[in-house]
C-alpha cells in the first residue's frame, strides 16, 4: 500500500484494474468494452471542446467523489477503470483511490472516491464514470432495501433478465452488492418453463420431460400461476416453481405442497418493496424483482474539485 494511501482505503492504479475486476467477479474485457462504448458515445462528435478551450493539457487538479443520497455502493473498480482507459486514451496517467467499497451504505456527503488527474482527464470521463456508478449504485441501493425489507424470513431478493441491454453482467453484480442474488444469467444456465413453453409443450408435465431429456443437468423451474399447476410441476420433478402473481394465502398454500417434495418456491408477479411483510411470512425461498433492474433510481453521486 502507497504511504499516502490510509488503513481502509484502496489505491487502484492502471495495472491493478484487471485484479480489481477479477475479484468483484467480473470479466476485465467485457468492462473495458462498455467503458468504452459508453465514452465513445461522448467522444463521438470529436473531443470534449469545452474543457480543450478551458485547459492546458498540463493542468491536473484532485477531485472527490461523494454521495448525495443514502444509498448502498456498487460499482467503484468500473468507475476506477473509466477513468483510467480515458487517461490512457489521452495519453496521460491518473491515480485513482477508493475511500470507500461496493456493498457499503453511505450517507449524504460520504466521500467515496478520490480521483487525481489531468482536469481534460477528469472533466471528460465525469459523466461516463458517474453514469455507471450512479446506476449500478442504484441497483444496490434498491436490492439492500428488498434484503432489509425479507430480513428474519428464509426469504431471498434476486433479479430477473429484465435488465439494460448490455449491462447485464455488471447489473448483476450491483444486485449482489446489495445483498441480493442473481437468477439466470442467460438462457442456458437453467431452465424456465412459462406459459408459452406449456401451451406449445401440450402440459407443465410435457414440457418438464422435454426439458430433463434434452438437458438433466439444468435446473428446471416452472411458472405456476395456480394450485393445480404447482402439484403438476412438482409430481413431474420440479426442482422450483415459481409462484406468478399469487396473493400471500395462496403463496402459503404452495409452499405447504412444495416444500415436503423438497421443491423451492419464487415468488414473482410486479411485487413492489411495500408487498414485502406481506411475501416474507408466506415461507417463500425466493423473491424476484425485475425492477431491481430495470427501473431502480440512479444514486446520486457527484464529482467536486478541490
Amino acid at each position: 500500500m502507497s504511504p499516502d494511501v490510509a488503513v481502509g482505503q484502496q489505491r487502484i492504479d492502471p495495472g491493478d484494474v484487471p485484479g480489481a475486476l477479477r475479484d468483484a467477479g467480473l470479466e476485465p474485457e467485457d468492462v473495458g468494452a462498455t467503458i468504452d462504448r459508453a465514452l465513445d458515445e461522448d467522444l463521438a462528435y470529436g473531443p470534449d471542446v469545452t474543457t480543450e478551450a478551458i485547459f492546458d493539457p498540463a493542468d491536473r487538479a484532485t477531485a472527490w467523489v461523494a454521495s448525495r443520497q443514502d444509498g448502498c455502493l456498487a460499482g467503484l473498480p468500473v468507475a476506477a477503470a473509466a477513468i483510467h482507459r480515458l487517461a490512457a486514451r489521452q495519453g496521460t496517467t491518473a491515480r485513482v483511490t477508493l475511500l470507500a467499497h461496493d456493498g457499503q451504505r453511505v450517507h449524504p456527503g460520504d466521500r467515496v472516491l478520490l480521483i487525481e488527474a489531468s482536469l481534460r482527464c477528469l472533466l471528460t470521463s465525469e459523466r461516463t464514470m458517474l453514469n455507471q456508478l450512479g446506476q449500478l449504485s442504484g441497483v444496490a441501493t434498491q436490492t439492500a432495501r428488498w434484503a432489509d425489507a425479507l430480513a428474519g424470513s428464509r426469504a431471498v431478493i434476486r433479479d430477473t433478465r429484465k435488465t439494460v441491454p448490455g449491462l447485464r453482467t455488471l447489473q448483476k453484480y450491483a444486485v449482489r452488492c446489495g445483498g441480493g442474488q442473481n437468477h439466470r444469467m442467460g438462457l442456458g444456465d437453467a431452465a424456465l418453463i412459462k406459459d408459452n413453453h406449456v401451451a406449445a409443450a401440450g402440459g407443465i408435465a410435457q414440457a418438464i420431460r422435454a426439458v430433463q431429456s434434452h438437458a438433466p443437468q439444468v435446473a428446471c423451474e416452472v411458472e405456476c400461476d395456480t394450485l393445480d399447476q404447482v402439484r403438476e410441476a412438482v409430481g413431474a420433478g420440479a426442482h422450483l416453481v415459481l409462484l406468478d402473481n399469487m396473493a400471500p394465502d395462496v403463496m402459503r398454500r404452495a409452499v405447504a405442497i412444495c416444500r415436503p417434495a423438497g421443491v423451492r418456491t419464487e415468488a414473482s408477479g410486479g411485487l413492489l418493496l411495500a408487498d414485502a411483510p406481506a411475501v416474507a411470512p408466506t415461507g417463500v425461498d425466493y423473491v424476484s424483482v425485475g425492477a431491481l433492474t430495470h427501473s431502480s433510481p440512479v444514486l446520486d453521486l457527484g464529482l467536486d474539485m478541490d
